[in-house]
């Protein structure tokens, strides 16, 4: 099946040296482009992280510190991947919980400003999860009826993701869904637009420290001001901002949060 695009779509796969979003690296990265008149561009390279990789994880993806010693750092190859990226939708297998978010730190520590804004997000694990619920090598068993080779391989992983997709379009183009609210849609179609709105799930901030409510505000997803609007307590505690500034939140929290203290202050 060919998927039917607009604009080119990059399916992608990180490899890393944890799950920490705030504090881990890529050591391997896997993307897959795929343009409007069907062309495929797929590119994998491993990356220096700049710390150590724990065994722990090194024991999951089989890379080792010798193993990208002498490979480029993500500062070294971020402009050319920005640029690879650009005007791209974006793919992948739970890339909403973890991927998106960890790149979009290794970006802005080079100080490019990535953003998803303008961008269709597709996340083949939530359909996944939200038509049949289940693991990557399951799905691609499931779905393409293969065996996943060397799982946990960027490479294989983001190969399968696209394969993952395309068989999900043949198998539910037609089949209805049930919302929370007890409507009936036809939310699986061949459309990077129609998919971004049943897998996306929007936060302010990528990892889901600032949400929105249901009035569509920011609000705090964490601690003593849980789903209180952000705006609201930035002007009433100040001193909350310079906490959150100089705690170890993701990077791109911090900047979602400066923008929203900018515009309230904008505002008064």
């Amino acid at each position: 099946m060919k998927l039917h695009l607009k604009r080119p779509i990059v399916f992608f796969d990180l490899e890393t040296t944890g799950t920490d979003i705030g504090k881990d690296r890529i050591v391997e990265l896997s993307v897959l482009k795929v343009t409007p008149n069907g062309e495929e561009f797929l590119k994998t390279r491993r990356i220096n992280p700049t710390i150590p990789i724990p065994l722990e994880s090194s024991l999951i993806h089989k890379i080792y510190d010798e193993d990208v010693a002498d490979c480029p750092t993500f500062k070294q190859i971020a402009r050319d991947l920005d640029k690879f990226l650009e005007g791209c939708d974006l793919g992948g297998y739970n890339i909403l919980r973890f991927d998106i978010p960890l790149l979009a730190e290794e970006f802005l520590r080079c100080d490019i400003d990535f953003d998803i804004e303008n961008r269709n997000i597709v996340d083949a694990c939530r359909i996944f999860h939200q038509m049949e619920q289940r693991t990557l090598s399951a799905a691609y068993k499931f779905y393409c009826n293969k065996s996943l080779d060397n799982a946990h391989s960027a490479e294989a992983d983001t190969v399968a993701t696209y394969e993952i997709l395309k068989a999900q379009l043949e198998r539910y183009e037609n089949e209805p869904y049930e919302t929370d609210e007890g409507v009936t849609e036809y939310p699986v179609q061949n459309d990077m637009a129609a998919l971004h709105k049943f897998t996306f799930q929007k936060t302010a901030d990528l990892s889901g420290r600032i949400v929105y409510n249901n009035a569509g505000q920011e609000v705090f997803n964490f601690g003593k001001y849980k789903n209180v609007p952000v705006e609201e307590v930035l002007q009433k505690e100040p001193s909350y901002y310079d906490w959150m500034m100089k705690s170890e939140f993701p990077l791109y929290t911090k900047k979602i949060l400066t923008r929203i203290r900018l515009r309230g202050m904008q505002v008064n």
